[in-house]
């Protein structure tokens, strides 16, 4: 019984752990970082950091690498998930410029995941095994006439 109520507060310790953790995140970070590309679209922060809409409304600030017409994402959370299916339209704040594209998640090619992180993420650890590094979301860039470049 008392091996069961030592477990019981180990779990409840790390669930208040995350929760706080996520909070923090969201509505403490992710507020200072969204002012921060905003307010200075030039900043070194501005030149890995978007802003990004989803689908949904929901608005998000994520690192991003642009390459041409592409748009790539690492996606640590669960928001990749609105992004599954086919023609997900998405805009972005990049660099103070508003963006529109057609974003898709990149599941089943790891590859080609593996090669984008190589230059999105340079800094994180070669040991971090493949599903701990995120989701790719790739986004094609739309012309000014609404059309992909």
């Amino acid at each position: 019984m008392r091996k069961f109520k030592i477990l019981a507060i180990v779990i409840v310790v790390l669930a208040a752990l995350v929760c706080g953790y996520l909070y923090y995140s969201m509505a403490v970070i992710n507020p200072r970082v969204v002012k921060e590309i905003t307010s200075n679209p030039d900043g070194e922060r501005a030149g890995i950091v978007g802003l990004f809409t989803l689908p949904s409304g929901r608005k998000l600030p994520a690192n991003y690498l642009r390459e041409g017409n592409k748009v790539f994402v690492g996606v640590d959370g669960r928001w990749w998930r609105e992004l599954t299916g086919s023609e997900n339209q998405i805009s972005m704040l990049i660099r103070g410029q508003v963006l529109k594209g057609t974003a898709r998640v990149v599941l089943n090619d790891p590859t080609y995941t593996s090669d984008v992180f190589a230059r999105l993420r340079p800094k994180a650890p070669g040991w971090l095994p493949a599903w701990l590094n995120g989701k790719l979301v790739v986004i094609t860039l739309q012309s000014e006439g609404g059309n992909s470049k």
